[in-house]
């Protein structure tokens, strides 16, 4: 397998959408399906790249995941969200996110 992506997501048919897309295209994937799970993910599987929802359940949301690991990392963090706010894009640059990708765009491409 290639490099190793996390990705921290809730929804469970989405994560099972990029996961396929990615195990494709020769990326190992790990999954996690909140903030608390994904950071020890994070910590313990050491990915090349984290794909990150930002409305996660529990206590830590994706913005909050973020900050933790921007504190310590420097792998590249992509938001993903269904999220069309402009002020979310924003927040979630500003704490270190790499990019930000509003699912709703992204699949309507992925059909296209």
């Amino acid at each position: 397998m290639g490099k190793k992506i996390l990705i921290i997501e809730d929804e469970a048919k989405i994560m099972r959408t990029v996961r396929l897309y990615l195990e494709q295209a020769g990326y190992d994937v790990v999954w996690a399906s909140d903030g608390t799970q994904g950071l020890a993910a994070f910590r313990h599987e050491k990915p090349a790249l984290l794909i990150l929802d930002l409305n996660l359940p529990g206590d830590r949301d994706g913005l909050d995941v973020c900050r933790a690991i921007r504190r310590d990392s420097n792998v590249p963090i992509i938001m993903l969200t269904a999220r069309t706010e402009e002020t979310d894009r924003l927040i979630g640059l500003e704490l270190g996110a790499d990019d930000y990708i509003e699912l709703i765009e992204t699949f309507e491409n992925a059909k296209g």
